[in-house]
């Protein structure tokens, strides 16, 4: 039987498109459907790493997992990742293409429709049934010229649309009712119905609601989707989730984590803020870092040159010198590793234009921009603690220098990574996802005078996209949303197969960065 598809499309960004693709792919591959999650075009610098070698959004390399599948780079086939001021570096079908600024890239993207489709067409291959994400808002009708995230490629494919509009956030009829009204009518016809989610309270009490939505806009509804809690349990997708300020903990360990513009793989933080024996603090600029932090805890970039710049504007150079004088412990991450050395070099302009500038200081390392980009997978052991470690390297440069000779891991292939000063108070290191190994997390909580939890956070995400699924299962009607997808266009088309995964890229060389 030919594989359907289904969209889900939102009134705007963080109304839970994202959550929602995660929770039906658990709950139809609970039912023995063959799923696959596909988002055509994302923006995000939060990645993770595919088995075949890319990499792609982290919000589908979860729908992946919640689907029980290995992640692709054809199940994110664009990526866009903001970095300062040369707009956003373009990765398709998990391989960099360029960078380009934002009125550049709308001239790009009638060009990149190609590997989108050769991407969706190779999922259509090996499944029952795709769940496609789109991008933001579907509403932005003034960038819908050459669309491929939204109603562009739901046309191209001839795919129903499923909208979502989120109620927390207020005014969603206004959201729904107001996106009718500004839709291409071809457009519109595709919206097959729509979800109010993340509902709070009575649910009588917006009956009435929904019914002027369907007034309104001739659409069916769909669900009223209650809010769902334990969805901060999971990975999110971009740096909206960090604009609203959360609960710090009572832990008697304090981490202090600088949340600079270009943050990336910010993730990495989700099994620490898990942890009660730690408090997390997530500072924005003009605060200051608080006396009584432990660790200072520097995340990945995006843009290592220009976050190091508002690293010390917001004058957080200056405590962090003074919280390692009092003995305070540093570890960098990726990016937070790079700026902690003592100069970093983008001699090719690979984050912004070309240059060199001086780090912090706080190790005994440099840093040149420069090479392909790592993308693995990695394990390994901790060289001080003997504890294991597992997680990814993405990253380009090199970091070399005396500290180096002390490194944090050691990975299994025997390479060191990292590196750490020679009183113990500062490290760094590439590997993003290391806390997530419970044991290699407890024994750094130990280093740290924290008591570990006994946190199994693999299975505590495990528990959550089935419990995701199951509150799905009750609130929608899954058995009417199956039917209505259907087998799109590219059902059955042959792809690339042939050529090799990463085909467009060089049938795209011809774009001009």
């Amino acid at each position: 039987m030919a594989a359907r598809a289904l969209m889900i499309q939102g009134t705007g960004s963080d109304v839970g498109k994202s959550v929602l693709v995660a929770g039906l792919a658990r709950a139809f591959a609970l039912r023995g459907l063959a799923v696959r999650p596909f988002k055509p075009q994302n923006m995000s610098n939060n990645a993770a790493v595919t088995a075949d070698g890319g990499e792609i959004g982290r919000a589908q390399a979860l729908q992946a997992r919640a689907a029980r599948v290995a992640p692709s780079v054809h199940m994110n086939p664009v990526l866009l990742k903001p970095q300062s001021e040369v707009g956003s570096q373009v990765v398709v079908q998990g391989r960099i293409l360029g960078n380009a600024k934002a009125r550049e890239y709308q001239g790009w993207k009638p060009r990149l429709m190609g590997a989108v489709r050769d991407s969706f067409a190779r999922l259509l291959g090996e499944a029952d049934l795709v769940l496609v994400e789109g991008a933001g808002s579907v509403a932005e009708v003034n960038l819908r010229a050459g669309d491929i995230a939204n109603m562009g490629f739901a046309r191209a494919e001839d795919v129903p649309v499923v909208l979502v509009g989120d109620i927390d956030r207020g005014g969603v009829i206004a959201q729904i009712a107001g996106t009718k009204v500004v839709l291409d009518p071809d457009d519109a016809a595709l919206v097959a119905g729509f979800v109010v989610n993340k509902f709070r309270g009575d649910p009588t009490l917006f009956a009435d609601g929904m019914a002027l939505i369907e007034r309104h806009t001739g659409w069916p509804a769909l669900g009223l989707v209650p809010h769902f809690p334990a969805a901060a349990r999971l990975p999110a997708e971009d740096a909206v989730a960090l604009s609203r300020r959360e609960p710090a903990g009572d832990g008697r360990v304090t981490v202090a984590v600088p949340v600079l513009p270009h943050i990336a793989n910010f993730d990495d933080l989700d099994p620490l803020k898990r942890e009660p024996g730690l408090r997390v603090l997530l500072l924005r600029p003009g605060e200051a870092l608080p006396a009584e932090t432990d660790l200072v805890l520097l995340p990945g970039s995006k843009a290592t040159i220009d976050d190091l710049a508002h690293f010390r504007r917001a004058g957080w150079d200056v405590d962090l010198a003074a919280h390692v004088r009092r003995g305070g412990r540093v570890l960098g991450v990726c990016g937070g590793y790079q700026m902690l050395g003592r100069l970093v070099a983008d001699p090719d302009g690979m984050e912004g234009p070309p240059g060199t500038v001086e780090g912090l200081g706080l190790l005994d390392v440099e840093t040149v921009l420069t090479g392909s980009k790592a993308l693995t997978a990695v394990a390994g052991v901790t060289v001080r603690e003997g504890a294991p470690v597992r997680g990814y390297e993405m990253h380009v440069g090199r970091t070399t220098g005396p500290d180096t000779a002390r490194p944090l891991v050691r990975l299994a292939d025997g390479r060191p990574d990292g590196a750490v000063r020679s009183d113990g108070l500062v490290a760094g290191t590439y590997l993003h996802g290391l806390f997530a190994d419970d044991e290699g997390r407890s024994a750094f909580m130990r280093s740290l005078g924290a008591e570990p939890s006994g946190l199994a956070y693999e299975a505590e995400v495990e528990a959550t996209l089935d419990a995701l699924a199951r509150h799905l299962e009750t609130h929608l009607d899954l058995d009417r949303l199956l039917g209505l997808a259907r087998v799109p266009r590219s059902a059955g088309a042959p792809g690339l197969s042939d050529t090799g995964p990463h085909a467009h890229i060089q049938d795209l060389q011809r774009i001009d960065p």
